[in-house]
């Protein structure tokens, strides 16, 4: 029955299976701190958002969840980060299973892979990038932590953060206020952004840099996510620091985390609309196509910005000395209306739900939930059932990509019926 089902189907209902058990098991009081009374769509709401990597919650999660309900929130996260598709494969290798056809179609269609040569041995080195990463994060982290709570518990928080961090999705638990105790914190916001980097930039482009090492011999992808990646983040900072009454230290951390982690170090309801809007551009591009984090993707707009300039100058679309296949410029483009569509939407039938929040809170909010974002203005847990439902359903195509969800039934082959041709009149 399952082999019956097409990838992208599989990858869809996976995820869907994977945060109704979560939510069952965060809804369940063995998952809940003393007296706490959490509701279905409440649970609902974390799972979804954990799953997608996101961070927006509608509850305190250092409060509301004991060690048990913090645990599954961490499991949900490194699912969604590392891949439904990844996650099955490797429970696979673990119990010694052979890897068949279906397993290498699940992971070339997760990752949008172009061959099935080397897929095992890549999920393999996955798996120990992220465990590395997550645990030379854990002790980093644990030497801020340790000073402030209890081994054990420090401990926790340290491991928590990591998988939090590198899998860019902004759930904490130690407080409401996120890092904003930590944000004259040069040591845990340098840790920290250094592995919501490495988790942005995508698996592909670190295993192409540590094999390659020099930026000349790197993959046209590798290049494009790293220059790409540089200039959103200083730009970001540059642009942050002129808007906002912050240091420069919080200006280059909220560029970083913006590109869908979630931290924040400042609150977010005092920032002006500049530094808002500023937020929601780089939001809304995201991470890397193949990494932990969402978006529009970096790769998607570096190839709309070559074309944009190709265009301008009259020149075939080129990057790097190399020329940028046709498809893939109309497939970015097509992401970019499809995704502007999404965010569109989310924001009309939130401010019907919630009308109270003006324009620009609820179209933060509903950026940060395509994105996977998880910063917000401080509305997410005053919203209504219906606007949670909304975000549920953005963060959820966020995550898993509006172009997998439109393709569920298959992809049709290109029709060969041709028609005149017409012009019609542009701009």
């Amino acid at each position: 029955m399952l082999k019956r089902m097409k990838p992208v189907q599989m990858i869809i209902s996976g995820f869907l299976s994977i945060i109704f058990i979560g939510s069952i098991l965060l809804a369940l009081p063995i998952s809940h701190s003393h007296y706490v009374n959490l509701s279905y769509i409440d649970a609902l709401f974390t799972s979804v958002s954990a799953v997608c990597v996101t961070g927006l919650v509608v509850v305190d999660t250092s409060v509301t969840f004991n060690v048990f309900g913090k645990i599954v929130i961490a499991l949900l996260i490194q699912i969604g980060g590392l891949g439904v598709a990844c996650m099955s494969v490797s429970l696979a290798l673990f119990f010694g299973r052979r890897i068949g056809i279906y397993q290498r179609q699940l992971i070339k269609e997760s990752w949008n892979m172009n061959s099935y040569e080397g897929l095992v041995v890549l999920v393999k080195m996955v798996l120990k990038i992220t465990f590395v990463i997550e645990g030379v994060g854990a002790l980093l982290s644990l030497v801020v932590f340790i000073q402030d709570y209890p081994l054990i518990e420090a401990l926790g928080i340290s491991i928590f953060h990591a998988i939090a961090s590198f899998n860019n999705a902004g759930f904490d638990i130690i407080g409401s206020s996120s890092l904003i105790q930590y944000q004259h914190h040069i040591y845990l916001n340098m840790v920290t952004a250094i592995m919501i980097i490495l988790g942005g930039i995508g698996f592909m482009v670190m295993l192409d840099v540590y094999r390659k090492k020099d930026f000349r011999h790197l993959s046209l992808q590798s290049k494009a996510v790293i220059s790409t990646t540089t200039v959103l983040i200083f730009g970001g900072m540059m642009l942050l620091k002129c808007s906002e009454n912050i240091s420069w230290l919080g200006a280059f951390f909220q560029s970083v985390t913006a590109r869908t982690a979630g931290f924040a170090t400042y609150n977010l309801g005092d920032f002006s609309n500049a530094g808002l809007l500023i937020m929601m551009i780089l939001m809304f591009i995201g991470a890397s196509s193949g990494s932990t984090g969402g978006g529009l993707k970096t790769n998607t707009i570096f190839v709309i910005a070559c074309e944009i300039k190709s265009t301008i100058l009259h020149t075939h679309c080129t990057a790097f000395k190399r020329e940028i296949n046709e498809m893939l410029i109309q497939h970015a483009f097509v992401l970019l209306g499809i995704s502007f569509s999404v965010v569109l939407l989310c924001t009309y039938f939130v401010s019907l739900f919630n009308p109270e929040f003006s324009l620009s809170q609820i179209l933060f909010e509903s950026v940060s939930a395509f994105s996977t974002t998880g910063l917000s203005t401080g509305i997410t847990s005053m919203l209504s059932r219906g606007s949670k439902i909304v975000l549920m359903i953005t963060m959820f195509t966020g995550r898993v990509g509006a172009w997998s969800i439109l393709t569920i039934g298959g992809r049709k082959e290109l029709s060969e019926v041709h028609y005149s041709q017409e012009d019609i009149m542009i701009g």
